[in-house]
């Protein structure tokens, strides 16, 4: 029972997101070259912190098992 309600949960996320893809294609296809860069900077600006929250996370586990280490 839970595998299939978290199945079609997922199915419904899945559609939601590939909606915002075609959202972001219309705005980008107008031909207005200002906005497109705008988007590509917006994606870029969007992308970096989950590795920068993901660089800290290591740098933290790398420090308390240095810590446990002595």
């Amino acid at each position: 029972m839970f595998k299939k309600l978290f199945l079609l949960i997922f199915l419904f996320l899945s559609i939601n997101a590939s909606s915002q893809c075609a959202m972001c294609k219309a705005v980008v296809e107008g031909g207005n070259e200002t906005m497109a860069e705008g988007v590509n900077d917006g994606i870029t600006y969007l992308m970096i912190f989950p590795y920068i929250l993901v660089g800290i996370l290591f740098y933290f586990i790398y420090r308390h098992r240095k810590k446990a280490k002595n």
